[in-house]
């Protein structure tokens, strides 16, 4: 069985031109997947087509294995939370406290058990102490912080992160991507991260690349990151490591470390040597 699966599936804003054509994947119970492309290559709508916030020109979409209809989305989506870039988007309580309050209100969350559950998931995400806040005094950072606890503590079966970590600084991405990356050790929650940052591909179990609304790569980051043909065919940014071993090789200086330390050590050795 898939969490999700996508059969033929094509959408277009406007009757001339599509922005997925023909779209065919399915996504594994429990994976972290990673859906990345240059912008416009039709990721985040993909999204809100999982969804049901858009309805596709035609194509099947099915959650675990249920086929979402127009009279079904309600109840299939109840089992996918999504956390979007903007996260203005998505509140909807007077206080940090109520936004988190509100989706568990929904799902009929005893009022007994909430306090707890609130409090876990602003912990998480380092808000404990902005419960009381109001969501228009805090940074578009803390304010995605809360979007993310609202949508963890619903514990959904499918967690899509759109762009979520765009609007944090360096300390708040690697936190929330620690946070994602230890639900993805727990194999209880199917992931899908979608970015345009290649840099954050590396820790998915899968990364699906999209190219004018097809699938370009669907594989293990390594195939992708490693091949600087592919990336720059998908018109991807060329990671950070690759940038520097071109360089270095430009120099001379040949090294096969895909991390900092391997690298730092073999250029270690390279000056020994010389």
């Amino acid at each position: 069985m898939d969490a999700l699966k996508v059969e033929n599936l094509s959408f277009g804003y406007t009757e001339d031109k599509l922005v997925l054509d023909n779209l065919s994947l399915s996504i594994h119970p429990g994976e972290y997947t990673v859906l990345v492309g240059q912008n416009g290559s039709g990721k985040s709508t993909l999204a809100k087509l999982f969804i049901g916030l858009l309805q596709a020109n035609s194509g099947d979409i099915y959650v675990f294995d249920q086929l979402m209809t127009p009279s079904n989305v309600e109840f299939v989506r109840q089992d996918i939370g999504i956390v979007f870039q903007n996260p203005d988007n998505q509140f909807i309580g007077s206080t940090v406290e109520d936004d988190i309050a509100f989706g568990l209100e929904n799902r009929c969350v005893k009022s007994e058990d909430m306090d707890a559950i609130i409090h876990e998931y602003a912990g998480k995400v380092g808000m404990l102490d902005y419960l009381k806040h109001e969501p228009n005094r805090l940074s578009g950072g803390q304010k995605q912080r809360v979007a993310i606890a609202g949508v963890l503590a619903m514990h959904p079966r499918i967690i899509i992160f759109d762009e979520a970590t765009s609007m944090l600084d360096p300390k708040g991405k690697k936190e929330i991507n620690d946070f994602i990356n230890e639900l993805k050790q727990k194999k209880e929650t199917t992931i899908i991260s979608i970015t345009h940052d290649v840099e954050e591909i590396s820790i998915a179990d899968r990364v699906i690349v999209l190219k004018d609304g097809h699938v370009f790569y669907d594989g293990n980051p390594d195939g992708i990151l490693n091949d600087e043909k592919k990336l720059k065919e998908a018109k991807l940014q060329i990671p950070f490591m690759m940038k520097v071993k071109d360089a270095l090789a430009k120099k001379g200086i040949n090294v096969n470390a895909n991390n900092i330390e391997g690298m730092v050590e073999e250029l270690c050795q390279y000056r020994s040597r010389m």
